[in-house]
């Protein structure tokens, strides 16, 4: 339960971060942050233990309380939002196609997955997002350094520089509390913070 997800919020409401329970709790106790209802409430640590004394589904139990999981903080003296570049990485790639290869479109676990070049590097093929796309590794070996039409193969779609907001780290599309709805766009995010290096 301690490193479950908490959508962190800067202090206009606007979504800049997910963090494990545990860091979500000191922040509270802090007093960095405050706890936010479904009302829109806010309340320190000492109103929020108070508030969720009663056992509920997602709570944590300590000595001398029953303490509620608060799903969604609000940073109290921070204002500002992430940088809204999307970051070139692998999984930022997987992501924008879905985890699907773009010759054949199966959709396949991410360790069955790796990145191809559509204009191979020894062509004059650039590591950018208008050239690298996600593909299974079987298509790949087939294609190997052609381009698509000389392999004969078709892409799916056309690669892209994607325009999400990354707003946290971990995609939208699994996110699984009901709380953090009001606060996201239902925008794909940025996933892995590791860049590629373009060239």
């Amino acid at each position: 339960m301690l490193n479950t997800a908490v959508l962190v919020l800067n202090r206009n409401y606007q979504p800049v971060h997910v963090t494990s329970v545990k860091r979500a709790l000191s922040l509270l106790y802090q007093g960095v942050a405050r706890a936010i209802d479904d009302t829109y409430r806010l309340y320190d640590f000492a109103d929020w233990a108070a508030l969720s004394a009663q056992e509920h589904a997602d709570s944590i139990h300590t000595v001398r309380r029953v303490i509620r999981v608060p799903r969604v903080l609000v940073l109290m003296a921070y204002e500002h939002l992430p940088k809204g570049r999307v970051r070139f990485s692998r999984l930022n790639i997987y992501a924008r196609d879905e985890d699907t290869c773009q010759y054949c479109g199966r959709r396949l676990p991410r360790s069955e997955l790796n990145l191809d070049h559509v204009v191979p590097r020894v062509h004059g093929g650039r590591t950018s997002w208008e050239n690298v796309v996600c593909s299974c590794i079987e298509c790949n070996l087939r294609k190997g350094g052609r381009t698509p039409e000389q392999a004969r193969m078709q892409l799916k779609r056309k690669p892209f520089r994607p325009r999400w907001t990354p707003l946290y780290r971990g995609a939208i599309r699994r996110l699984t509390y009901r709380e953090w709805l009001p606060f996201i766009s239902l925008a794909d995010s940025s996933y892995w913070n590791v860049e590629l290096a373009q060239e």
